[in-house]
């Protein structure tokens, strides 16, 4: 079986994942070079996708793509000219939010359904609106960000393994195990933050 997995993986698998695990440690750590990662992971996974017609996912990376330099950009300049620090998302954040989430689902679904051969429009449809809605909180260094991901993760995992994408399968159980360990340290940098102000 292993054997059979490591011999279906071709090179582009390989490197967008690799890429990929640098980004979210790094994204973990707070540094804002993850993104410089990011961007190779992303435009690798980009010819993965399409060709296991995963259409979805595949403009997801087009969006994490186009976040992925925006985040960048934020991270390191912001409106402040310095680099933004973490936060918890506002309420008017939580409605865009939830407006993410909700329209890309609508929006994939109805276009996975009547414009493609998908055969599994609803899951590739959620897994790419709540990614969509996290992208958007981490790029503007939103805590948040680490459990609208996970959301997604949980729900790309099986859908991965029904697309015989196993490494994906895997960066992404990896990726869950990663966005639970950046949660708590980001949550440890507010902590930080507000008992410095306290």
């Amino acid at each position: 079986m292993m054997q059979e997995i490591l011999q279906q993986t071709t090179l582009p698998e390989w490197f967008g994942v690799f890429f990929s695990v640098f980004q979210v440690l790094l994204a973990r750590k707070n540094n804002s070079n993850n993104y410089l990662f990011g961007i190779a992971g992303v435009s690798l996974t980009l010819y993965v996708m399409i060709t296991s017609k995963l259409y979805a996912e595949f403009t997801l990376n087009l969006y994490y793509l186009i976040m992925s330099i925006y985040g960048w950009l934020y991270w390191k300049f912001g409106k402040r000219k310095s680099e933004t620090v973490i936060s918890e998302t506002t309420k008017q954040e939580k409605l865009i939010t939830a407006g993410i989430v909700i329209g890309t689902f609508g929006l994939f679904w109805v276009f996975l359904t009547h414009f493609t051969d998908s055969d599994v429009p609803v899951w590739d449809s959620l897994v790419s609106a709540f990614a969509w809605a996290g992208m958007w909180l981490m790029a503007r260094r939103k805590i948040e960000n680490w459990i609208l991901l996970n959301i997604s993760n949980m729900i790309a995992i099986p859908l991965l393994i029904h697309k015989d994408l196993y490494l994906y399968a895997i960066l992404t159980a990896f990726l869950f195990i990663v966005a639970i360990s950046g949660y708590l340290q980001w949550r440890k940098i507010i902590n930080k933050k507000d008992n410095a102000y306290a």
